[in-house]
Protein backbone atom coordinates (compact mmCIF):
# COMPACT_ATOMS: atom_id res chain seq x y z
CA UNK A 1 0.00 0.00 0.00
CA UNK A 2 1.59 3.40 -0.65
CA UNK A 3 2.40 5.74 2.08
CA UNK A 4 -0.32 7.35 3.92
CA UNK A 5 1.15 10.15 6.44
CA UNK A 6 -0.41 12.28 9.04
CA UNK A 7 -1.45 14.75 6.69
CA UNK A 8 -3.20 12.14 4.56
CA UNK A 9 -5.18 10.81 7.86
CA UNK A 10 -6.30 14.21 8.92
CA UNK A 11 -7.27 14.75 5.54
CA UNK A 12 -9.16 11.59 6.10
CA UNK A 13 -10.83 12.46 9.31
CA UNK A 14 -12.05 16.05 8.22
CA UNK A 15 -13.96 14.17 5.28
CA UNK A 16 -15.64 11.61 7.30
CA UNK A 17 -16.54 13.99 9.86
CA UNK A 18 -17.80 16.74 6.90
CA UNK A 19 -17.52 15.28 3.59
CA UNK A 20 -19.08 18.59 1.80
CA UNK A 21 -16.46 20.74 3.16
CA UNK A 22 -14.77 23.05 0.47
CA UNK A 23 -11.66 22.52 -0.61
CA UNK A 24 -10.03 25.98 0.80
CA UNK A 25 -12.21 25.36 4.45
CA UNK A 26 -9.82 21.22 4.10
CA UNK A 27 -6.86 22.79 3.26
CA UNK A 28 -7.39 25.45 5.97
CA UNK A 29 -7.92 22.80 8.31
CA UNK A 30 -4.94 20.43 7.41
CA UNK A 31 -2.82 23.43 6.92
CA UNK A 32 -1.70 23.27 3.34
CA UNK A 33 -2.30 25.61 0.49
CA UNK A 34 -5.87 24.59 -1.94
CA UNK A 35 -3.69 22.73 -4.80
CA UNK A 36 -1.85 21.02 -2.42
CA UNK A 37 -4.83 19.66 -0.57
CA UNK A 38 -7.02 19.05 -3.66
CA UNK A 39 -3.88 16.78 -5.04
CA UNK A 40 -3.71 14.80 -1.79
CA UNK A 41 -7.41 13.95 -1.77
CA UNK A 42 -7.37 13.21 -5.49
CA UNK A 43 -4.47 10.69 -4.65
CA UNK A 44 -6.75 9.25 -1.71
CA UNK A 45 -9.83 8.61 -4.39
CA UNK A 46 -7.40 7.18 -7.34
CA UNK A 47 -5.75 4.44 -4.31
CA UNK A 48 -9.29 4.29 -3.47
CA UNK A 49 -9.08 4.84 0.14
CA UNK A 50 -11.73 7.34 -0.29
CA UNK A 51 -14.67 5.73 -2.08
CA UNK A 52 -16.94 8.17 -2.43
CA UNK A 53 -19.13 10.69 -0.26
CA UNK A 54 -22.85 10.42 1.06
CA UNK A 55 -25.39 12.09 2.62
CA UNK A 56 -27.08 10.84 6.11
CA UNK A 57 -30.70 10.93 5.60
CA UNK A 58 -32.88 10.58 8.48
CA UNK A 59 -35.34 7.87 6.74
CA UNK A 60 -37.92 7.55 9.61
CA UNK A 61 -38.96 11.16 8.71
CA UNK A 62 -39.45 9.92 4.69
CA UNK A 63 -40.98 6.30 5.14
CA UNK A 64 -41.94 3.82 7.69
CA UNK A 65 -38.28 2.20 8.14
CA UNK A 66 -37.48 -1.45 9.96
CA UNK A 67 -33.67 -2.11 11.15
CA UNK A 68 -33.19 -5.41 11.75
CA UNK A 69 -30.22 -7.15 12.26
CA UNK A 70 -29.99 -10.63 10.85
CA UNK A 71 -27.83 -13.39 11.30
CA UNK A 72 -28.33 -16.26 8.23
CA UNK A 73 -27.27 -19.57 8.45
CA UNK A 74 -26.51 -21.68 4.98
CA UNK A 75 -27.16 -25.53 4.73
CA UNK A 76 -24.20 -26.27 2.98
CA UNK A 77 -21.07 -24.16 2.47
CA UNK A 78 -19.93 -24.82 -1.33
CA UNK A 79 -18.38 -21.71 -2.74
CA UNK A 80 -21.23 -21.30 -5.28
CA UNK A 81 -23.67 -20.99 -2.04
CA UNK A 82 -21.42 -17.96 -1.08
CA UNK A 83 -21.89 -16.56 -4.32
CA UNK A 84 -24.85 -17.05 -4.66
CA UNK A 85 -26.12 -15.35 -1.29
CA UNK A 86 -23.58 -12.75 -1.46
CA UNK A 87 -24.85 -11.56 -5.31
CA UNK A 88 -28.82 -11.91 -3.75
CA UNK A 89 -27.70 -9.47 -0.84
CA UNK A 90 -25.94 -7.23 -3.34
CA UNK A 91 -29.09 -7.05 -5.85
CA UNK A 92 -31.83 -6.26 -2.71
CA UNK A 93 -31.98 -2.79 -1.94
CA UNK A 94 -33.44 -3.22 1.71
CA UNK A 95 -30.29 -5.00 2.54
CA UNK A 96 -27.87 -2.18 3.75
CA UNK A 97 -24.84 -4.43 5.03
CA UNK A 98 -24.30 -7.98 5.02
CA UNK A 99 -20.76 -9.41 6.27
CA UNK A 100 -19.62 -13.12 6.16
CA UNK A 101 -18.57 -13.71 9.92
CA UNK A 102 -17.28 -16.70 12.12
CA UNK A 103 -19.00 -18.34 14.82
CA UNK A 104 -22.55 -20.11 14.44
CA UNK A 105 -24.30 -18.24 11.41
CA UNK A 106 -22.31 -17.15 8.31
CA UNK A 107 -23.45 -13.94 7.72
CA UNK A 108 -24.95 -10.91 9.58
CA UNK A 109 -26.70 -8.53 7.42
CA UNK A 110 -28.18 -5.28 8.24
CA UNK A 111 -31.84 -4.64 6.68
CA UNK A 112 -33.95 -2.07 6.44
CA UNK A 113 -38.27 -2.96 6.09
CA UNK A 114 -41.52 -0.87 6.17
CA UNK A 115 -42.85 -3.19 9.10
CA UNK A 116 -42.57 -6.99 10.28
CA UNK A 117 -44.45 -8.50 8.12
CA UNK A 118 -42.30 -7.13 5.10
CA UNK A 119 -39.45 -8.71 7.36
CA UNK A 120 -41.14 -11.89 7.93
CA UNK A 121 -42.08 -12.25 3.72
CA UNK A 122 -38.84 -11.41 3.05
CA UNK A 123 -37.04 -14.24 4.90
CA UNK A 124 -39.63 -17.02 3.97
CA UNK A 125 -38.79 -15.97 0.34
CA UNK A 126 -35.02 -16.31 1.47
CA UNK A 127 -35.37 -19.40 3.15
CA UNK A 128 -37.55 -20.82 0.15
CA UNK A 129 -35.53 -19.82 -2.35
CA UNK A 130 -32.52 -21.41 -3.79
CA UNK A 131 -29.93 -19.84 -1.39
CA UNK A 132 -29.64 -22.52 0.67
CA UNK A 133 -30.53 -20.80 3.26
CA UNK A 134 -31.00 -22.89 6.75
CA UNK A 135 -31.72 -20.27 8.87
CA UNK A 136 -32.26 -16.61 9.69
CA UNK A 137 -32.15 -15.33 13.74
CA UNK A 138 -32.83 -11.40 13.85
CA UNK A 139 -32.95 -9.29 16.08
CA UNK A 140 -35.35 -5.23 15.86
CA UNK A 141 -33.15 -2.22 16.44
CA UNK A 142 -35.28 -0.71 19.29
CA UNK A 143 -33.10 2.52 19.47
CA UNK A 144 -30.05 3.82 17.56
CA UNK A 145 -27.61 4.84 20.58
CA UNK A 146 -24.77 5.43 18.08
CA UNK A 147 -24.51 5.74 14.21
CA UNK A 148 -21.36 5.09 12.04
CA UNK A 149 -19.31 8.39 12.26
CA UNK A 150 -16.17 7.33 10.29
CA UNK A 151 -13.39 4.46 10.71
CA UNK A 152 -10.84 5.43 13.83
CA UNK A 153 -7.46 6.40 12.05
Amino acid sequence: MDSIDRIDRKILAVLQRDGRITNAALAEEVALSPSACLARVRRLETLGIITGYRAEIAIEKLRSALLIYGEVTLKRHLPEDFRAIEAMFAQDSRVLEAAEISGKSDYMVKVMVGDMAEWRDLTAEWTAGPWQIERVSSSVAMHRTKGFAGYPL
